[in-house]
């Protein structure tokens, strides 16, 4: 049986409060959700699984005290995992169209998305307002080009580019992170 948000939650509560109890029963969760969540992107590659499972539940651990108890857990616990498959691509030279990335890195099991959404708005913040705007459009709204040109009253090739340049901004904003 998969273990809910509230009980993930409980025994991350109860781990940062030092009940060991708690703390095993969540590693155990989190390492069937985690098998999961990389299995059904990596088919076929069970050792790189179980490595990316390690990785994720070593990550959580020596970052718990960064979990912010008032939001969802298995926001942030995904993140950390999203965030290995990314640099686990990288080491294997792996590139997955932007088309495709967001199906991807999709995360299942979020009883609240309004962590994950909350983190493209932040991004989206920080880049030009006609940029944001295009990227929103074309890639979150699922506007086409053409009706996100006639939204902002700019020409089709002004949207392009500008999620083009968009995208290459966070692109090169979160390789910086790593």
């Amino acid at each position: 049986m998969r273990a809910s948000e509230q009980e993930l939650r409980a025994w991350m509560l109860g781990g940062l409060d030092g009940d060991a109890g708690a703390y095993r029963c969540l590693l155990d969760a989190l390492a069937t959700l985690l098998r999961t969540f990389f299995g059904r992107r990596l088919r076929g590659a069970d050792a790189a699984v179980e490595d990316l499972v390690q990785d994720s539940l070593i990550a959580i651990h020596t970052r718990r005290a960064s979990y912010d108890t008032e939001r969802p857990f298995t926001a942030w616990a995904y993140a950390i995992a999203r965030y290995k498959l990314i640099d686990h691509f990288r080491r294997q030279r792996i590139t997955v169209p932007v088309e495709g990335l967001e199906d991807l890195l999709a995360v299942e099991g979020f009883e609240d998305a309004v962590a994950a959404k909350m983190d493209v708005a932040d991004l989206l913040a920080t880049l030009p307002p006609k940029q944001a705007a295009a990227i929103h459009d074309t890639r979150i709204a699922g506007l086409s080009i053409a009706e996100a040109a006639v939204r902002h009253g700019i020409s089709e090739s002004d949207v392009k580019i500008s999620v083009h340049r968009g995208l290459k901004t966070l692109a090169a904003r979160l390789e910086g992170e790593r």
